[in-house]
């Protein structure tokens, strides 16, 4: 590994970035390394390793693309098309068409709340935020904030979280930050209910605005301000803490799960040895799978470890639904909504579960293989002078643009592909415009993961009222660079003062990702 880390980094001192790689994996197992129990991965070569190193080295020269720049998610890459199903084929290189097709029926299914006729569907709730996976990944893409207190609150969440004395399974963990559920309404507000229960609230959002002077004009960003009226089940415990989120964008995570986790790991300086101002942590979380903390990599907080336990995990909460993985078949009501918890629900039948293992690793699939399109107009000079000046920013200190995933036989579809998600998977501090109070494992509220970038500029072409940043509070990508704060202040500041011509071309950069 350590041999490794030393080739790949060539941006920044490397030292202090392994030294703390090996100390977190020392502090967590013992030895260097984060497990990854779900994988079958083959070590590299020498060669192999002096390749990746080569690959993944920052560009010198601004004039023309990068050798397969064109192709972000390698050998799985699909055509770029211009409809609003963008986001919806399979992986190019994947062989197993038809459980991904399978796992898009289920993925689109409307449940049912029970006792119903219907018993393959049914188990929804009864509490819910939603009827079908496909309601909030909006084309498989990305959702949006309510547009203001009349809107609907579809595609958008509220979790929440209070703080809690300690959790035994993390104990070996620095850093980590205990929570419980809201002891009323659970990890997160539903807002929709089966036929004899009471939704848990009415989600509004309204906005402020805050105008940003720039060089040759201005920008005005919203200010959400979130409100929970009509709560169903009593006040929220005193102590809560509240972090709304739009539903994320699915592409490439299977590819995003198939990086090995030391890459990830040694991109990290929580201490910021080397002064550079950026100081990204990993988040280690709780497995329940593996029955072990893991490296996080999903969610705006990195905040689950896998694919197929982001699909339970979202199955629960979003639909009521129970899984191998979370078997409660009430979902997420607390043990204070009696009504709910004593209910009929969908799993007294042959499954056992409401989604059993089938439906969960099919859905699990079908989320893992969406392909990444093409990019576009890699060779423009616009594109190519608003990559330069993202590099000149800073950007690429947290948007890492590359890496090589494992060598995985049982798995030929992510194997030992070169992908540009634009991301390092770490978190990191964004300062007080996009803090929260509600921390997730390691991840303090004002820290945040590193969004991928990769279909950033196709977001609103899926979806014309997809939002940005975690609560879809951006409107554009613009707005999104704007409300950088943190470790990225010295970022957006650069952006800021850049001529309108130099800011034109950095947006044709991000849309042709």
């Amino acid at each position: 590994m350590t041999t490794f880390a030393i080739k790949i980094r060539l941006n920044r001192p490397l030292w202090p970035p392994l030294i703390a790689v090996l100390a977190l994996a020392t502090r967590i197992w013992g030895e260097p390394g984060l497990s990854q129990p779900h994988l079958n991965p083959q070590p590299r070569s020498a060669e192999e390793t002096a390749r990746i190193a080569t690959a993944r080295a920052a560009p010198k020269d601004f004039t023309f693309s990068e050798p397969f720049e064109d192709r972000p998610a390698g050998a799985a890459t699909v055509p770029y098309n211009s409809g609003d199903n963008a986001f919806s084929h399979p992986a190019e290189n994947l062989e197993n068409r038809l459980d991904f097709e399978l796992g898009r029926a289920l993925f689109e299914k409307l449940w049912v709340a029970s006792p119903s006729s219907t018993r393959a569907s049914d188990g929804l709730g009864p509490l819910y935020n939603t009827r079908s996976c496909s309601n909030c990944h909006i084309n498989d893409g990305r959702g949006h904030a309510p547009d203001g207190p009349d809107d609907t609150a579809l595609s958008f969440a509220v979790k929440l979280a209070v703080p809690a004395a300690s959790d035994a399974r993390m104990a070996a963990i620095e850093d980590y930050l205990a929570t419980a559920p809201e002891p009323a309404y659970g990890s997160q507000i539903q807002d929709f209910a089966a036929p004899g229960h009471a939704p848990e609230a009415r989600i509004r959002v309204k906005y402020g605005q805050r105008r940003i002077d720039l060089i040759g004009g201005e920008a005005s960003l919203r200010i959400p301000q979130l409100t929970l009226d009509d709560l169903a089940y009593g006040p929220l415990d005193n102590a809560v803490m509240i972090s709304p989120r739009v539903a994320p964008p699915l592409l490439g995570l299977g590819l995003i799960e198939a990086i090995p986790a030391e890459d990830i790991l040694a991109l990290a300086d929580p201490e910021d040895r080397d002064g550079d101002g950026i100081s990204g942590r990993a988040n280690i979380v709780w497995s329940v799978e593996y029955a072990q903390p893991m490296l996080g990599r999903f969610g705006y907080k990195a905040a689950e470890p896998t694919v197929r336990q982001q699909a339970a995990s979202a199955f629960q909460t979003d639909l009521g639904i129970s899984t191998p993985v979370f078997s409660d078949p009430w979902g997420d009501c607390s043990p204070a909504q009696t009504t709910c918890r004593k209910a009929q629900h969908g799993d007294a039948d042959i499954r056992g579960y409401e989604a059993d293992a089938t439906t969960l690793d099919l859905v699990t699939l079908y989320s893992a293989n969406l392909g990444v399109p093409a990019r576009r107009n890699v060779d423009d000079p616009h594109v190519l002078r608003g990559k330069q000046i993202f590099h000149q920013a800073g950007c690429p200190a947290c948007h890492q643009p590359k890496f090589v995933t494992h060598r995985l036989p049982d798995r030929p579809e992510h194997s030992f592909q070169l992908i540009w998600p634009y991301s390092d998977f770490l978190l990191h501090d964004m300062g007080d415009g996009l803090a929260d109070p509600r921390p997730e494992a390691r991840a303090t509220g004002r820290e945040w993961r590193t969004a991928p970038l990769w279909g950033v500029g196709l977001a609103q072409q899926i979806s014309e009222r997809a939002g940005f940043l975690h609560d879809g509070r951006a409107r554009t990508l613009l707005e999104a660079i704007l409300w950088h704060g943190g470790e990225a202040q010295a970022a957006q500041s650069h952006i800021r003062s850049l001529p309108v011509k130099d800011r034109h071309s950095l947006l044709s950069f991000l849309e042709s990702l």
